[in-house]
């Protein structure tokens, strides 16, 4: 019997942070690029057998998600990539505007404003810096967006999230999660999942590939070599049980599910 087209296709965030695992994937797979929140629904239709969602969607999915093991994308401390931008301090902020595109940031917002105590009115909008601006006192951005502008605006940058996390949990923070549909053969989500990390094995342990994967992402930010290099220092795409715990954190206070996380093996 022939191999379904999405047993063989395997979704991509498209922002720079998985570019580690996906940077010169076999030619025998399909790649389907997508903002974290849209490939929650590619997987659900079957449009892939796997895909980076953000960790909140898991949560509000996970009657019919499970996680494969070792990849993802975390931080600890810092990310430069999920960041609260505005001209005034975050405590004084009356307004924020969310993003539509990733709700584990979202999600990780509103937990660390309760923890402050602050109330803030939140909108969702489009994830366009200017005009979130010009309608509250702050934004959330995140992915390459949120590097941009902190490029272009650094003094506009009062948030970052990661680094945020970590001082209230002393914990990393794990934003987006490799996860797939619970009917799909096991042993196809090993032979997919098995891809990724040995393009993370090499990435780590070469100069060559690490070099490359950043010319890569280059190719398609307005990013400087020096800042891609350190923000590959600063986004992780292998999960250890330290991260496992700071995911757990998250899932159980943050998105109330009570287990955790559960790992396909």
């Amino acid at each position: 019997m022939e191999t379904p087209r999405w047993m063989k296709t395997i979704g991509r965030v498209a922002f720079l942070n998985c570019d580690p695992l996906f940077y010169g994937i076999d030619d025998s797979w399909d790649v389907l690029p997508a903002p974290p929140a849209w490939l929650t629904g590619h997987l659900l239709r079957k449009d892939c057998i796997l895909a980076p969602i953000p960790a909140a969607d898991y949560a509000r999915h996970s009657d019919e998600l499970v996680l494969l093991p070792e990849i993802g994308i975390s931080s600890r401390g810092e990310v430069g990539s999920v960041l609260v931008f505005g001209n005034i301090p975050l405590e004084d902020m009356q307004s924020i505007a969310l993003p539509t595109d990733s709700a584990t940031s979202v999600q990780l917002l509103k937990y660390l404003l309760n923890q402050r105590g602050l109330t803030p009115h939140l909108e969702l909008m489009g994830p366009d810096l200017e005009s979130m601006l010009e309608k509250c006192d702050g934004a959330l951005l995140i992915g390459d967006r949120a590097l941009e502008g902190a490029k272009e605006k650094p003094d506009s940058v009062q948030l970052d999230l990661g680094t945020d996390w970590l001082n209230f949990t002393q914990k990393p923070m794990v934003f987006g999660v490799f996860a797939a549909r619970r009917d799909t053969p096991l042993d196809s989500l090993r032979i997919a999942q098995g891809l990724l990390t040995e393009n993370l094995r090499v990435f780590e342990e070469s100069t060559e590939r690490r070099e490359k994967v950043i010319h890569w992402a280059q190719s398609r930010s307005e990013l400087n070599y020096e800042r891609l290099d350190r923000y590959f220092g600063e986004v992780f795409n292998r999960i250890d049980q330290e991260h496992l715990d700071g995911l757990n954190q998250f899932l159980i206070e943050a998105c109330n599910l009570p287990n955790g996380a559960e790992f396909a093996w």
